[in-house]
């Protein structure tokens, strides 16, 4: 009994320290619901506090919810913010383009990775609404972006969401432009992520430009460029 009591104790501490970091109002009051409710909530508690959600060569995905392990806006500023610093020390260059999907947080999620974005010194490129992936694809070569994030959870359940990052032609090669990242970009943003401190000094900027419409016409235009140049049956 003692050992639960001092295990418990211990998730606690942890998740006051990351309430009092926590910048976003309803996430403070999502996890102090649950703190309030112990010691019945325990389980959910170091369910939310098993870890922090790890930066793989699929980005971050986990359920919405306040605490390292979910996505947040807590975790998504420290991801956007250890993203922006890692393409710095690569010395990249060119704006980050953002995009997003119909997804709840997504929007928000977007807007403050642009804000990390312009705070360090980046021109931030939102994409005009929610739109498909292959479009941020896109947009990262046709903009000659330095990268992109896509917020989107993919095909996972409709309570989740996530972060994806493409690389530009700078980093990424002339191959791997517009492309998912793959090792060792993905060890190296997970590093630069965890080095990332308080997140209330985390610089912020303006939401960055939002794109217009042209773009997505651009992209219908190549698309149907490439089913056209194939002709039907091949």
């Amino acid at each position: 009994m003692a050992a639960e009591n001092t295990d418990l104790d211990t998730i606690r501490e942890r998740a006051e320290r990351w309430l009092a970091d926590d910048p976003d109002p309803a996430g403070r009051a999502e996890l102090r619901a649950v703190l309030d409710q112990l010691p019945g909530s325990a389980p959910e508690l170091a369910d939310r506090f098993a870890g922090p959600l790890t930066f793989g060569t699929a980005g971050l995905r986990g359920p919405l919810r306040a605490g390292p392990n979910g996505m947040n806006l807590a975790v998504v500023t420290q991801a956007a913010a250890g993203l922006v610093a890692w393409l710095a020390a690569q010395g990249g260059t060119g704006p980050l383009v953002i995009g997003y999907d119909a997804r709840r947080g997504s929007r928000e999620f977007a807007e403050r990775t642009a804000q990390v974005a312009t705070g360090a010194g980046r021109p931030a490129l939102l994409l005009p609404r929610p739109l498909p992936t292959p479009v941020l694809a896109y947009a990262v070569r046709h903009l000659s972006a330095v990268a992109g994030v896509m917020v989107t959870a993919s095909h996972n359940p409709p309570q989740d969401n996530g972060y994806k990052v493409y690389l530009g032609a700078e980093l990424g090669g002339k191959q791997g432009a517009g492309a998912q990242i793959v090792p060792p970009a993905d060890a190296g943003i997970e590093a630069a992520i965890r080095a990332v401190g308080p997140l209330a000094q985390v610089p912020l900027g303006p939401a960055g430009q939002v794109l217009g419409d042209d773009l997505v016409a651009a992209y219908v235009a190549r698309a149907v460029g490439v089913v056209s140049r194939a002709g039907p049956g091949s």
